[in-house]
């Protein structure tokens, strides 16, 4: 009984005992009858399941088939003790695959132990829904993967996990996740205190924000902070630091995810990360200590060159990186030789001027004779993205003097690209012909149908090449070892250009069909197809061989392959035909192909297939990679919060009554603001519609449409106030945001959307924590370039327990840039007839909801930015208002308002006129609600 019931460690010493195979498989075979028999039996423990699972287990490892045992380690699964429920999960991962039948039979386990408070039941879970990761299980289970990695109450292991599990699920059925949906709340995860959770999240952000740029725009801005944080101010775990290099992973990570997206507008986000690049080359120049740190420092240091050649390829930092490649690709590390060549690839695909890379243009070509093959093969790339007319023909000879010596595996590619270059580059008919048959000659296993096909189109395209073509095609095809594809190109320009140089000595019509009728019997099949639509051809151009070709035809008209012997019999009974009109019309000349895109590119690019990280950039020159980016950027919405040019900002701020100081001054304003208004709705975690506005918030929008300063915003967590000031055509507003609660609000960020015709923008970001019971301030710059009808929303995002949401609309409209003017009686009547009436003027009667105030008119029509003229109007209780509306391209407008109140009725007349139609209704719009509800 004791030999029956070995435990697990006795076993598989059994099995390391057996000297032999037999010996092993006769042990095994033992043991899985005993286990059978027991799982038969039933009545086992949970000890005794574990126990027997083990074994299978081991088994399968081993590489012995296990066709039973599956229930009771899903059976496992459910256990409340531990040691159990991590044999039945290791069971599950192993034995099934993700269309097992019994796969979903463990789904409600693993959602109930995802449940658990338990973070050890929870790693567990997420690891087999990593490692099955079917379809059904991402439909059921991605949901709660996603609740573990939000809640603020998940341990940062069950995080990491948590996101990893997420990539796996969206990289093999990325249309299960939401991920729209979810962006904001994965975004935020960036900013997580523990690093590993931001190299986990960073991770998932990186595949999700490749198929969805403008939801992921947000992790952009928290990417530069947490790289700021990294490298410039050193804030890191010592935990992180890899051989004195902190975290490289997240660094290379973040660097990588940046490339997804076009270079930032903000100046600020442009200055962070100029300091981020140039200090990760100052830290390169520091002599690695050993191997380790060379490799984590040289890694950091091509990815961050990389992100620099796609912000701007001719700013300083990347002249210092040309410098830096040009000493990598001669050194004696094959990674680092490699790393360089690439890099200089995609600096080569880029930059305007290649004069920088033809410098080390004969190291390059060294190159290719590297011991390494992937050094060979960056080393063609690059020749390949550095290839212009100067150097064409140089790199071209070498590339084909290199064709004979290359490895198989690189010919082919080789062959794509010698052609492309060739026909890119020529400048010569006859270089392009002699290339082009010689490649056919020399590497012709490894020419592929596009290649012939694209050589026939451009022959048949350009009349002056196709004699050249014909005359040195002959002469080719007479070389002893001819390869196939070159009888084919042959076999077609002979057909339809062989006239051209039949008068030419050694070109007579029966030379050019001898010369193919001697290749005839070594082709395929298709070749010999080919070859007699060539002498149908010949039939009708040169009637003095038809005899010769005929007898070809008869001979082929009782041959097995059914398509050569229909091609013979057809074309026998045309060329035999009394009269020769069908022959001729059959033969007539090729029209010219349809002008296209070479094939050859876009078979080169199959071949440089993505990998799970998609590339920014593709080999080749800059024309290629700017319509590469012009296509991946088409849907990414313009930035928000974007800085175009230092001087506009200056202008701004130096327009605050001449204040030196203007802008410490104006947030120092802020101080005095009133935020005690009554809390508004509580904001929310769902992810919001397009055009969503937080329910509440516009009882204090109206207001701030005609005074500078008041409360935008104000809820259980948050309070915003806003403080303005406009001069013509420009402003600025600041922001004042106080957290009303006792814990610290993290992960704050604004992001304000974009309006046409109207700029704003931000000298620098928020901080991203407020502590409890504080407060912090943002400054904006506004200018209003044109006419503008919608008003700009700004969303608010931050962690309070959980995520909040808010989006308000900023209360900037057409006129906050509107000057007040003063007027006389005389002038104002004479510019109200100027404007004139019909679409320029709008009329309208309303009823007011309250009680009219005077005086408040009066502030509320100053507020609107009108100047308001006394003694115009002989009734001292209408109100008559001038002021110019600046914009920076549009120009001014001139507008005037008219304002009889009937204080007895309750009811306003409003006469608005402008020099501009849509100008009159906009104000008309603006001003009708605030005159209805007055409470000023």
């Amino acid at each position: 009984m004791s030999s029956n019931m070995r435990g697990l460690t006795v076993f598989i010493a059994d099995i390391r005992n057996c000297r032999v195979r037999e010996l092993e498989e006769k042990r095994i075979n033992k043991e899985m009858a005993n286990i059978r028999a027991k799982f038969k039996d039933g009545n086992l423990n949970g000890y005794q399941k574990k126990k027997y699972v083990c074994k299978l287990l081991y088994m399968y490892i081993l590489g012995w088939d296990i066709d039973f045992g599956h229930m009771e380690a899903v059976n496992l699964i459910s256990s409340n003790k531990y040691s159990e429920k991590q044999i039945g999960y290791l069971g599950v991962t192993l034995l099934m695959h993700e269309n097992n039948d019994l796969a979903r039979l463990v789904i409600n386990s693993i959602r109930k132990d995802l449940e658990e408070l338990n973070e050890i039941y929870n790693c567990l879970a997420l690891h087999a829904i990593a490692n099955i990761g079917g379809r059904e299980m991402a439909e059921s289970l991605s949901f709660d993967v996603h609740r573990l990695l939000i809640s603020p109450n998940s341990k940062s292991f069950v995080k990491k996990k948590a996101a990893l599990t997420l990539l796996r699920l969206y990289r093999k059925h990325p249309d299960v996740i939401p991920a729209t949906d979810w962006a904001e709340r994965i975004i935020v995860l960036m900013d997580d205190i523990d690093l590993g959770v931001t190299l986990c999240v960073t991770s998932l952000v990186m595949a999700l924000a490749q198929d969805n740029l403008e939801a992921y725009l947000g992790c952009y801005a928290k990417a530069v902070d947490r790289l700021t944080k990294i490298i410039v101010d050193k804030e890191y775990s010592l935990d992180y630091v890899y051989y004195k290099v902190p975290i490289p992973w997240l660094q290379i990570k973040l660097l990588r995810l940046l490339q997804y997206y076009p270079a930032p507008d903000d100046r600020n986000i442009r200055n962070k990360l100029h300091n981020v690049l140039q200090t990760i080359i100052n830290n390169s120049q520091d002599a690695p200590k050993n191997v380790q740190h060379a490799n984590a420092q040289n890694a950091v240091l091509f990815e961050a060159i990389n992100l620099a050649i796609h912000l701007d390829c001719e700013s300083q930092i990347v002249n210092q990186a040309a410098v830096l490649l040009g000493r990598f690709i001669t050194s004696k590390e094959t990674n680092v030789r490699y790393l360089g060549l690439e890099t200089m690839s995609h600096l080569a695909a880029c930059v305007d001027s290649l004069e920088p890379i033809k410098k080390h243009q004969d190291t390059i070509l060294l190159s290719l004779k590297d011991k390494d093959i992937s050094v060979r093969r960056r080393g063609l790339d690059l020749l390949y993205s550095m290839c212009d007319v100067t150097n064409a023909k140089a790199i071209v000879t070498e590339l084909l003097r290199y064709l004979n010596i290359a490895d198989y595996a690189l010919r082919e590619e080789m062959v794509l690209k010698i052609a492309i270059l060739t026909e890119r580059f020529a400048t010569e008919y006859q270089w392009y012909v002699d290339i082009i048959l010689q490649l056919l000659s020399t590497a012709g296993d490894h020419v592929g149908e596009v290649v012939w096909y694209r050589v026939v189109q451009i022959v048949v395209n350009n009349e002056e090449l196709q004699e050249y073509a014909a005359r040195t095609v002959l002469i080719h095809l007479r070389s002893p070892s001819c390869h196939e594809n070159l009888v084919k190109v042959g076999g077609y320009i002979l057909g339809e250009f062989g006239i051209l140089i039949a008068n030419i000595s050694g070109a007579s019509p029966m030379e050019q069909f001898n010369t193919l009728q001697s290749k005839f019997g070594m082709c395929s099949q298709p070749t010999k197809a080919l070859l007699l639509t060539t002498y149908l051809k010949f039939i009708n151009i040169f009637p003095e061989i038809k005899g010769e070709i005929l007898s070809v035809f008869n001979r082929y008209r009782h041959v097995l392959d059914s398509e050569l012997q229909q091609r013979a019999a057809e074309y026998m009974a045309i060329a035999t035909m009394p009269a020769d009109d069908l022959l001729q019309t059959v033969c007539e000349e090729m029209p010219p192909f349809p002008e296209r895109e070479s094939a050859l590119l876009s078979r080169l690019h199959q071949k440089q297939s993505d990998t799970e990280d998609k590339r920014t950039w593709v080999i080749g020159g800059k024309d290629i990679n700017k319509d590469r980016d012009t296509v991946r950027f088409s849907t990414l919405g313009s930035r928000s919060n974007s800085t175009d040019s230092k001087s506009k900002n200056e202008t701004v701020s130096n327009g605050n009554n001449n204040n030196g100081n203007g802008e410490l001054d104006f947030l120092h304003d802020l101080e005095g603001l009133d935020l005690s208004g009554q809390n508004g709705h509580a904001t929310t975690s769902k992810p919001l519609p397009a055009g969503f506005i937080t329910p509440g918030s516009e009882r204090w929008f109206g207001k701030l449409l005609y005074n500078m300063e008041g409360v935008l915003f104000v809820d259980s967590q948050l309070q915003i106030g806003i403080k303005s000031e406009y001069h013509g055509h420009l402003g600025r507003f600041a922001l004042y945001f106080k957290n009303k609660t006792q814990t610290t609000i993290t992960s704050f960020t604004t992001v304000i959307e974009h309006v046409k015709n109207l700029l704003i923008t931000t000298p620098q970001q928020p901080a991203t924590l407020i502590s409890p019971s504080g407060q912090i301030q943002q400054l904006f710059h506004i200018e209003c370039q044109n006419l503008f009808n919608e008003t700009p929303n700004i969303r608010i995002s931050f962690i309070s327990g959980t995520l909040h949401t808010i989006v308000l609309k900023l209360p900037i409209v057409l006129t906050k840039f509107m000057e007040p003017i003063e007027l006389n009686g005389p002038e104002f009547f004479t510019r109200w007839k100027q404007i004139g009436g019909g679409s320029r003027e709008k009329q309208t009667i309303l009823q007011s909801n309250v009680p009219i105030d005077l005086q408040g008119l009066h502030s509320m029509i100053s507020g609107f930015r009108y100047g308001i003229l006394k003694g115009v109007d002989p009734n001292p209780y209408n109100i008559v208002g001038a002021g110019v509306l600046h914009t920076a391209q549009g120009g001014m407008i001139g507008c005037l308002m008219r304002l009889e109140p009937n204080v007895e009725a309750q009811m306003y007349r409003l006469t608005v006129r402008t020099t501009n139609e849509s100008v009159t209704n906009k104000i008309c719009v603006l001003m009708e609600p605030q005159l209805t509800n007055n409470s000023s």
